[in-house]
């Protein structure tokens, strides 16, 4: 086996990839720089690993397919923390909901209307429309209504990354406080990326993100495609 095929094997690939979240979450404990997310520097490395190595997305993706339906389990984990904190979270539950149905709304709303302001093509702004649930669902919805799914992940990813990295900060300047708020916030706006993030605040934060998480991703899946029929984009 030559240097290329080797590069090219799909366990090496996958090898490589969780050693660079590995390290790169190393990183981010050392230095404690928001900017540091491990999902962000394992994107940034593999694709300038990628590019060097001359191996196409598509050898990369057949790997990493070997790993894929570890995705939809992973997210339902997250009812773990969720679980734990039921007994705080019962009391709270319409103050809860009318703000994941206010969060969804917006967020699909202002996307949409953002995307049309300038200029966005029509499948554009329908694959826009569910960036801020977790992927499985976003890529579902977004096939549902006519959008482009592989579209969708990528700005799915992007909308997470971003409230991993700025999140945080943003709240804090918005005066929010409350672990449940701040948690609740995230998961909505960041899906899973978000959620992550919340975690290593704490358990609570961890729960209320799940939460925040899983809620509007209900809402997203039930409600978009009413929301761009009354639009007039579908």
């Amino acid at each position: 086996m030559d240097i290329h095929e080797y590069l090219n094997n799909d366990y090496f690939l996958l090898t490589l990839t969780f050693g660079v979240y590995f390290l790169a979450k190393l990183v981010r404990k050392m230095l404690q720089l928001p900017v540091f997310n491990p999902i962000l520097v394992s994107i940034a490395f593999m694709i300038c690993f990628l590019t060097i190595a001359d191996i196409d997305y598509e050898t990369y993706k057949l790997s990493g397919s070997k790993i894929d339906f570890w995705l939809k389990p992973a997210v339902v984990s997250l009812g773990v923390p969720l679980y734990k904190q039921l007994h705080s979270i019962k009391h709270e539950m319409v103050p809860i909901f009318m703000s994941q149905l206010v969060g969804c709304l917006v967020g699909i709303v202002s996307v949409v209307a953002l995307a049309q302001y300038f200029g966005a093509s029509r499948i554009v702004v329908l694959s826009l429309a569910a960036k801020s649930v977790t992927t499985p669902i976003a890529m579902e919805v977004t096939q549902s209504i006519g959008g482009i799914p592989s579209l969708t992940a990528t700005i799915v990813v992007f909308v997470g990354i971003f409230g991993a990295i700025t999140g945080f900060r943003i709240l804090k300047y918005g005066h929010i406080g409350m672990p449940s708020s701040q948690g609740i916030s995230l998961g909505t706006a960041s899906h899973a990326v978000g959620t992550s993030a919340a975690m290593e605040h704490g358990m609570e934060h961890g729960a209320y993100a799940s939460l925040g998480l899983t809620l509007n991703g209900i809402f997203t899946a039930i409600l978009t495609p009413y929301i761009l029929q009354m639009m007039g984009i579908i």
